[in-house]
């Protein structure tokens, strides 16, 4: 019996949920349900896709993408857990974390309604896992699909000593042409514009827009961040919870060419705009605590 077999003997739910071998031959869990359509690694509880029925795919995903087992996917929504960015004391560790390229267990499936199927999947710490980060943890993704998406990253302590992490649900959204989009929410907060090393500090003053290579931290940011997309009319509203801080990222055109999963020419159809906890955001969790992580994406016409 494959793993795909065994998933499907156990956790399927006809008319909503199936698993399958997916790119790379990593096992997928395929939801289509009345309002909406997703597809899930279970490799890295990686989110490939979201199409709300009648509406443009909401995420992208780069044609050069690896799909391995020890490699992180490009696109959709990556988690970068248990650090986000470089760890902050050891660079020869994973950047963002092991949680994206390690293998997550399902959990839970539920058909809610017609219309609202929700997966959830685990990940819990190993000796290999406690070599890089040395605590006992109880991480869950939960991954609700209907005519809006949600995803909540809930990170548990079953130790007996603190930890505390930063975070992110790393977006990246299908849009245009990103010189024309506008990445509203954000006005009047602290950034910090990190291309090339510089962090530059700054406030940021109306719409972000991106015309160069882009990557800026906000802070004190708890609100709704919106892209509108006048091409393709619509907007994309992203809501979030535990988060006080974001990051908007494109690569533009030198950094793109120096990504080998990012192809050269890929950069103006996407832009990250990331619900995380930042450096500056990082959370501590006490012993028996949690910190839960959302983002709630939505899709709507321009009016």
């Amino acid at each position: 019996m494959t793993d795909s077999e065994a998933l499907n003997a156990r956790f399927a739910l006809p008319g909503h949920l199936r698993f399958a071998a997916g790119p790379g031959g990593l096992t997928v869990a395929e939801i289509a349900n009345a309002a909406g359509t997703a597809r899930i690694a279970l490799h890295g509880a990686h989110v490939l896709a979201f199409q709300p029925r009648g509406a443009r795919p909401l995420l992208w995903l780069s044609g050069k993408s690896w799909f391995a087992a020890d490699k992180p996917i490009r696109g959709g929504i990556p988690l970068c857990w248990p650090w986000f960015g470089a760890h902050p004391a050891d660079p020869a560790l994973p950047a963002h974390g092991f949680a994206r390229i390690s293998p997550w267990q399902v959990l839970e499936t539920q058909a809610l309604s017609d219309s609202l199927t929700r997966l959830r999947l685990g990940l819990s710490d190993t000796a290999a896992s406690r070599r890089q980060w040395d605590h006992a943890f109880a991480a869950s993704l939960e991954v609700t699909v209907g005519a809006e998406l949600t995803v909540a990253l809930t990170m548990r302590n079953p130790g007996a000593a603190p930890y505390t992490i930063t975070a992110a649900l790393h977006t990246y959204f299908a849009v245009s042409d990103v010189t024309q989009v506008r990445v509203l929410g954000f006005d009047r907060c602290p950034s910090i514009d990190t291309v090339g090393g510089a962090r530059t500090p700054g406030v940021q003053t109306g719409p972000v827009t991106v015309h160069a290579e882009t990557d800026i931290i906000f802070s004190a940011c708890p609100d709704e961040a919106q892209i509108e997309d006048p091409a393709w009319n619509r907007r994309i509203r992203i809501r979030k919870a535990g988060s006080l801080s974001a990051v908007v990222w494109n690569p533009w055109i030198a950094k793109a060419k120096r990504m080998p999963d990012f192809g050269d020419d890929e950069y103006p159809g996407m832009i990250c705009v990331e619900t995380t906890n930042a450096p500056g955001d990082a959370r501590t969790v006490p012993p028996g605590g949690e910190h839960r992580l959302q983002a709630i994406l939505s899709v709507e016409p321009l009016g």
